[in-house]
């Protein structure tokens, strides 16, 4: 099992936690680009826009909270990604 796939089996369980970069490593892999937007807020853009992925980052831990997970989730689904 590869180290994405690995990554993307930890977001789909719901119990698992799952760290800011964890997420920037999964989105990397899947061909995704962070552009950053002011303060903490983040995009990831796979030039998709069916698939694009706009965060907040998680302040002042660096665990992503359920529905951010919930999120990211829903628009990969809706990219064809998973």
């Amino acid at each position: 099992m590869s180290k994405q796939e690995k990554l993307l089996s930890k977001l789909l369980n719901r119990q698992a936690s799952f760290t800011w970069q964890e997420l920037i490593v999964l989105l990397h892999g899947l061909g995704y680009r962070k552009i950053e937007g002011q303060g903490s807020r983040a995009k990831f853009d796979n030039g998709n826009p069916k698939a694009m992925i706009n965060l907040h980052r998680p302040h002042p831990g660096n665990e992503l909270k359920a529905y951010i997970k919930r999120q990211v989730i829903e628009n990969l689904k809706a990219g064809g990604l998973i």
